[in-house]
């Protein structure tokens, strides 16, 4: 009598589990989603391709799929199998591109690549999952199979989201690089989690009054130093601080305290890392072959191939990806005008016009204007914000009256316009008075972002607080006016991390902001004025109400061109709503200084650079002037009061001491 085996049974009976469980035809896929896939209509990829754990049965795996059209064959290599490349096969979806299998036993935590063999045999390689939820941490470069499981507990702020966030609200940004704005330096410098950084950067940013925060790139990356602009894992929040989950309950905390949270976000470009997109297939399937087309110069990157179908899904599903999975506010679009261009960033011959024989990249047009659609059809309460740094028209306004379709866009010309006024030395500054006022003459063609970013405090460029001129008292003094008159103007506001307290170094990426500074008076006064200028921001609705208005802001003096000064009014939807600002960009306070105002009456001194709780000489008008029935600058009142050197002031008119109109 032939001895029954003891041993080995449960891998017997796992066998005819399998063999019982027919995982042939496992699929998340649809012959719905394979059509609006190939045509381009495929707004939630992240759902179908990718890695998902599911259950067949009693079974238990992964479902793979990936698009990888025209080759030989696509394999599943990783932990679970040693890195084979010959045990796990995937099998083509019809004519789809699409390679799909489920492969049992495989679960949360695994580490894996696909396999690609191109249909000649001569191309191999192992590609990262391009829709991974979670990958290593670089410089490894495996995907890992992961879930989105978080139970949100930002309820409050997602019903009440639009009203944070709409073209009326007060917006007062402020930009992130998580990997330096605080480090750990007793233990080597490293970096803070997602989880450590929420109560932080919370308490931080409440305490300064910025009403969001603005994340620079964190999907993966694998180069840190390209700051996350060089993207590999689109579907990936960066490794390097944590898990989905925890980059998820970062946005939650901020949420939870009434703080909203956007995104930077690149569909202009990719990196060639061998593991990336570039190539996938053996050719050239998310970039166009043609390096006068696929090719950035600038960044020796690819460019997306938006006439593709399944390329543009690809990008509409990873913007939707962050709004809907992980609760962003908005989107920053990076470097726009680079895709809106043929020839941008090339001399004459290294571009290839439209079927027009222009420059305008027609297919990068249609995307944008379809990605602004899906995101507001979807989520009509956020905001798509653009870095565009040229003229094209029409940028921040509907598509269907031949707009981009953006909520937002930076006003590159009004940041250039004015560093390069404030740089200057106060006595030269007359010469270029037309920096100050050129603004206005199109500020209300788009819905402007006024952005002092990481961009202006690298390269060379120095800080902000190092751009200005004179003494250090002088310094100080012209960077708070410069904060003061970006808050004071038309548009929403964005600052780069440690402007609010006058950095002097230039920023590095790989070390913390000099906290230390707060240690000295002048970079604590600085702090408070940006402090105090936020939470006057917020409570003065004449300062943001009519932001994309142009009844709400009138010049009262823009002429001033020997004495550097500026005056103007803004206001607000209800008839009296009126603050008055005036600036002095020299070093002379202006005594019995005078200007006409739109109503007599107490106008009372809200805010003033020059106090000496900022670090100022004091000089000031004691909580404020009585207004002259005195005409003046078209105004049928005037005001006669003191102008601080290098400062800016804010007046407001109080209706407790409102005396009657002559007459």
């Amino acid at each position: 009598m032939k001895k029954e085996k003891t041993t080995g049974t449960n891998t017997t009976d796992k066998k005819k589990k399998t063999l019982n469980t027919d995982i042939s035809n496992v699929t998340l896929l649809s012959d719905d989603d394979i059509f609006l896939f190939n045509e381009g209509s495929h707004c939630r990829l992240y759902d179908k391709l990718g890695a998902h754990t599911v259950k067949v049965g009693e079974l238990e795996g992964v479902y793979f799929a990936v698009w990888a059209p025209g080759v030989k064959g696509v394999n599943v290599i990783g932990d679970f199998n040693n890195w084979d490349k010959s045990t796990h096969p995937l099998y083509p979806r019809g004519q789809s591109g699409i390679w799909e299998g489920f492969i049992a036993g495989v679960g949360k935590g695994t580490r894996y690549k696909f396999f690609i063999v191109s249909n000649n045999g001569k191309y191999k390689v192992e590609k990262a999952d391009p829709l991974a939820f979670y990958s290593e941490v670089s410089p490894r470069t495996a995907s890992i199979v992961w879930d989105l499981d978080y139970t949100w507990c930002d309820g409050d702020w997602m019903e009440k989201r639009h009203s944070h966030n709409a073209l009326d609200a007060p917006i007062s940004t402020y930009e992130v690089h998580l990997g330096s704005w605080r480090r750990v330096p007793e233990e080597d410098n490293r970096f803070l989690t997602y989880r450590e950084l929420a109560p932080r950067l919370t308490e931080y940013i409440k305490q300064m009054g910025f009403t969001h925060v603005e994340f620079m790139p964190i999907m993966e990356h694998p180069f840190y130093g390209s700051w996350g602009y060089q993207v590999t894992g689109y579907f990936c929040p960066s490794s390097r601080f944590g898990t989905p989950q925890d980059f998820m309950y970062l946005i939650d905390y901020l949420h939870q305290h009434n703080i909203g949270v956007i995104l930077d976000w690149v569909p202009s470009h990719f990196p060639n890392d061998e593991h990336g997109l570039g190539f996938f297939n053996g050719t050239h399937l998310y970039e166009h072959g043609d390096p006068r087309q696929g090719i950035h110069p600038d960044w020796d990157s690819f460019i997306f191939n938006y006439g593709r179908h399944e390329v543009r899904d690809f990008l509409l599903s990873n913007a939707l990806f962050w709004l809907d999975r992980f609760h962003a506010d908005g989107l920053r679009v990076d470097a726009v005008a680079s895709m809106l261009y043929l020839d941008y960033g090339r001399k004459e011959g290294e571009w290839i016009p439209n079927e027009f024989g222009g420059r305008e990249n027609l297919e990068a047009i249609a995307f944008l204007r379809r990605l602004n659609e899906e995101i507001y059809k979807n989520h009509p309460d956020v905001q798509p914000i653009a870095e565009e740094s040229t003229s094209w028209p029409m940028v921040s306004r509907p598509t269907y009256i031949g707009g981009l379709g953006f909520g937002l866009k930076w006003d590159m010309g009004w940041m250039h316009d004015t560093l390069d006024y404030m740089s200057k030395e106060p006595v030269h500054r007359k010469f270029h008075y037309g920096n100050l006022t050129f603004r206005m003459i199109y500020a209300f063609f788009e819905n402007f972002v006024l952005p002092l970013s990481h961009d202006e405090v690298v390269h060379g460029k120095g800080s902000l607080l190092a751009k200005m001129p004179g003494d250090d008292w002088q310094k100080f003094a012209n960077l708070r006016l410069l904060l003061g008159y970006m808050y004071a103007q038309s548009g929403k506001k964005l600052l780069f991390m440690g402007g609010e307290f006058g950095q002097w170094k230039e920023w590095n990426h790989d070390e913390s902001l000099e906290w230390n500074l707060l240690n000295f008076a002048p970079h604590l006064g600085l702090q408070r004025w940006v402090e105090d200028l936020n939470r006057f921001y917020r409570s003065e609705r004449a300062l943001f109400e009519l932001d994309f208005d142009k009844s709400g802001f009138e010049w009262i003096d823009c002429n001033d061109v020997e004495g550097s000064t500026i005056s103007f009014i803004r206001k607000g939807r209800e008839k009296n709503d009126v603050v008055l600002v005036a600036c002095n960009f020299t070093p002379v306070p202006r005594f019995n200084y005078r200007v006409g105002i739109p109503a007599p009456g107490f106008w009372a001194e809200l805010l003033n650079s020059d106090a000496r709780d900022y670090g100022g000489s004091g000089q000031g008008n004691l909580g404020g002037v009585e207004a002259n029935p005195i005409p003046l600058h078209g105004q049928p009142c005037s005001l006669t009061f003191t102008l601080p050197p290098l400062a800016i002031v804010y007046f407001k008119r109080s209706e407790q001491s409102e005396i009657k109109s002559p007459g």
